[in-house]
Parts: C-alpha cells; structure tokens; sequence
C-alpha cells in the first residue's frame, strides 16, 4: 500500500509533466475592452461606419493596444481561421529573415551581392553592380530602373541570374524605386547562406515562438521563396508580427531578434520622393521615407504593406497595432480612416466603460458581413438550361465549356478549362462554401511561380439572376482578397458569358458558347 507521502509525490510528478508538455508561457494574445486600454468603443464604431460608408472591401481588421486584443471583426464569409494572401507586406517578413541571418553572422548588410552568386554572374560585372550591398536592396536602392520584376518572373526561369543581368544605372543606395525582384534577391542570399527556404529558416526563429502556424510561401521554379510577396497568414499572425516590432523584437518576455536591428529595420534610409511640394508629402503614407523592406507611416508609425489593403500598422507613440485584410483601389484612402478615426479614439489612461457602447461594438463586430446578392427566384430559363452543356468558343482563359445544375437554393456550375473540370457551388441569397482546385485571380498569376499551400482553395459562391435571361455568379477567393464574376447571358441556345476579376479595374472576357446537343 503506497504511503500518503508517496501519492503526493506522484501527484506532483505527474503535474510537473503535464506542465512541461505545455508551452511554458502562453502564446495567446490577451482580450480586453477598448477602454480599459484607453480607447472609445465609439471611436471604433465611427471607423467601422466609415468602412462601412466607403469604397473599400473589408475582409478583417483587428486593433492591439497595450499588447492586447480590443476589438476584432471579420466580414463574412472571411473568416479568423483562414489564411489571407499578403502579397507585399511579406517583404517585411523576408527582411526579418535578413536580420535574423545578420544575428547569426551569416551575412552582413554591407556584402556585395554578387559576392553571394559567382557562378551566376555576367562575364562583365559593372561597376554599379559590384557595388551594390544587402542593404541597397532592403532599401530599394538597388539602382535598376524601371522596376524589372514582372519582365523577369514572367519570361525567365533563374530569376537570379537574370537580376544579375539587368543595368544598373543609379549608384546603389543612392535612388528608391519600389523593386520586388530586389527583395526576392534577398530571400535567394538568405537560402544561399542557411540552405533553408525563408519560410523554413523563419519557422522555429520567428513563427514558432510567436505562435503563428499554417504558413506557406510560393516558390520561383528553382525552389526559391518569392520574398515580395506569397507569404499566406491570418490576421492574427500579421497582428502578432506588428506587436513583436512594436515590442522591438521581443516575446514572451526573450529578446527573440536584437532591438537594434529593430531600430534599423524601421528606420527611413530614404526618401520616396525628395524633390516632391511639402504638402503632397504632408497628405501621403508613401513619402515618409523607406525602411527595410517597411515603409514609414505618418504620424510617427511604420507599416507592412500589401497590394490591395493588406496592412500590419505600428504606432509606437500610441502603443497600438493594427491589422487589415482588405480589397481597394485606394490604399492611401484605407489608411487615412485609421487617422481619421481610431488614432484619435486613442487616449493616454483609462477611458470610463459604457456598457450600452460596448455592447453596440461588440454586436457589431460580431456580424460583419459582405452580403450576397438577395436571393431571386428561378425563373424558366434555369429549368430550360439546367444539366445543359454549353460548347464555349476559343477564349484566352481557356474555358472549354459550361454547364449548370440548379437544385434548390443552390447552383452548380461545372466548368471545363484545360481539360480538367472544376465544380463550383453557388447559394442563392447566401455564401456557400467550398473548395477549388481552380486558382483564381491574382496580381502575379502571370509569373513564373508554384503556388504552395493548402490545395484546394477554399471559396465562398453566390448567385442571382438579374432578369430571366441572365445568371451572375460570384465566387470569393476567401484566401485572398479578389472575387470572380460570371454573368451569362442566355438566347435560345446561346449564351454570352462575361468573366471579370475583382483585381482587374473592371475588365472582363466575354465568350460565346452554344448549347450541345448531347
């Protein structure tokens, strides 16, 4: 019979191991109430109104203060637990890989490009070529021009050899110009010094400690990490990201990447446009200088930044970060909301609670959606087309046919294009989700990339009929910011079909089919 004595010891045994399986400091992010941080609940509320009042597409945004969470909303059918393409905010990403190989002594920011690639090298290196350093292009001064990435990610299949290749015709470090081959470069070095793909080297350095999982990162056809963009992360983790450099550099308490690469990596090394009138600086985000791979911000903050409103917002003075997922046109548009309305909802002490406040905030938060089209009825047309095959003529998208299905609420489309056969659904007046093998559109669809990560894609479709000849159908990326549009047009045996792309000012491709006898 075991003693009382021995039971205890046991008992603690068994603690102490459970407690070492645990993290043994939590990577949760602490939740609090806006005012308990300082912060208006109806300051919140006006921002979120203005959003709603505007022409920018939300998809998330989540508001850090003090290091914790006081307000959060996602629009459905975007969603906390799924991932969102940041495009160039994940050069920001790439340039912590800089800072963590410079902390390893792997590399310095003052080496010579070409010093990393001798076997890649023109047979005459220029003199502005020889010079330039890692620091040129983490500060886009790597003196090319015009910007060579689409030229090169498009046409070539060694991107590194073909950066190599191109004029240089400013002194590096001398010129910005926004080039994101430059900062692919830097995730070629960063793979050439630690034999790892960025993403793979950022793993136990950067994601693992500050609890961010599920990541991936498109590659360039010779396995290389993208660098300029790519990156896929939730919104949490982009937050996480802007508290770390808020906190320069540190975690759960441990000095996970050194304070002064902190301080360099969001310090302006130059200027956008230094010959530009005072007052279009004054009213623009993009003319406070360029940092690592970061821009500044004004009102003394710093940011990355993404195509289309991706946005991890630092505002040291105010002890705030804020994260956005989003699809605009207008990004300078999108940031000025954050001045107009949540900086000055922010206060130095405690604000006194307003349950009534509160309690509006976090209803609405809670219901953010981006609402379908209001549900129609079938007219006679769906039943005349519906398990139909329209023949669809050559096209560039290279959509061979379409067919329709309707059952219910709900619409299959079955669309043939290369010869594989992707089956979408569709809701009527609700999203219904799903998953794609199809790849929707994308700023660099064009580029010589492989699309890593979780396949297939996840998508949210809806449909109406606009009158009783012509179907829209609107399918979500909902792991990216665009949206897909079909509006068909039906005619006894015809049918008109409009594609367009969020992504794509409006422009579409419009193709014939005619309905197969078979």
């Amino acid at each position: 019979m075991r003693t009382p004595k021995l039971i205890l010891t046991a008992v603690v045994l068994v603690y102490l191991i459970g407690t070492c399986k645990q993290s043994p400091v939590t990577n949760t992010l602490e939740r609090s109430t806006p005012e308990q941080q300082g912060v208006s609940s109806q300051g919140i509320l006006d921002f979120l109104d203005a959003v709603a009042g505007s022409p920018h597409e939300f998809h998330s945004f989540m508001f850090l203060r003090h290091g914790r969470v006081i307000a959060e909303g996602w629009w459905d059918p975007y969603k906390p637990d799924l991932k969102h393409t940041l495009y160039s905010t994940s050069k920001s990403f790439t340039a912590t890989a800089v800072g963590f190989a410079v902390t390893e002594k792997k590399l310095t920011v003052t080496d010579k490009v070409i010093s990393f690639f001798p076997d890649e090298l023109p047979d005459t290196v220029p003199d502005f070529l020889a010079d330039m350093t890692v620091r040129d292009l983490l500060t886009m001064t790597a003196g090319q021009d015009p910007d060579p990435t689409f030229g090169v990610t498009l046409n070539d299949s060694n991107w590194v050899r073909s950066f190599l290749a191109l004029p240089v015709v400013h002194d590096p470090g001398t010129k910005f110009l926004y080039n994101t081959l430059a900062t692919y470069m830097l995730s070629a070095i960063v793979q050439k010094v630690t034999s790892e793909k960025i993403i793979d080297y950022l793993t136990p350095r950067l994601f693992q400690p500050l609890g961010i999982e599920g990541m991936d990162w498109e590659t360039d056809p010779m396995g290389i990490n993208t660098g300029g963009w790519g990156l896929r992360l939730k919104t949490e983790d982009m937050a996480r990201f802007g508290q770390f450099f808020l906190q320069k550099g540190q975690w759960n308490g441990k000095q996970v990447l050194p304070e002064e690469w902190i301080r360099d990596a969001t310090t302006a090394w130059i200027e956008q446009a230094p010959d530009a009138p005072q007052s279009k600086k004054d009213s623009s985000d993009w003319m406070q200088g360029y940092c690592y791979q970061m821009w500044r911000c004004r009102n003394n903050a710093f940011r990355g930044d993404g195509a289309y409103g991706q946005f991890i917002i630092v505002m040291p003075d105010e002890d705030a970060v804020i994260a956005i997922t989003s699809e605009t046109g207008d990004m300078q548009g999108e940031i000025n909301l954050v001045w107009q309305h949540l900086l000055p909802a922010m206060q130095k002490d405690k604000l006194a609670e307003n349950e009534q406040v509160s309690a509006k905030l976090s209803q609405r938060l809670s219901s953010l959606v981006l609402a379908p089209p209001q549900k129609t009825d079938d007219p006679a047309k769906a039943g005349v087309i519906s398990g139909k095959t329209f023949v669809m003529d050559e096209n560039s998208k290279r959509i061979e046919s379409m067919s329709f299905h309707f059952m219910g609420n709900m619409c299959h489309l079955n669309l043939k294009k290369n010869n594989n056969t992707f089956n979408l659904a569709f809701g009527a007046g609700e999203w219904e989700k799903g998953e794609t093998t199809k790849t929707g559109p994308n700023l660099v669809s064009t580029e010589r990339v492989n699309f890593l990560g979780d396949f297939p894609v996840k998508v949210a479709g809806s449909y109406l009929w606009k009158d009783d000849n012509t179907l829209e159908l609107i399918l979500r990326y909902i792991e990216s910011p665009h949206t897909e549009t079909i509006t068909c047009k039906f005619d006894g045996k015809k049918v008109e079909a409009d594609i367009r792309a969020s992504n794509n000012r409006g422009r579409g491709e419009v193709m014939m089919g005619e309905m197969s006898d078979k």
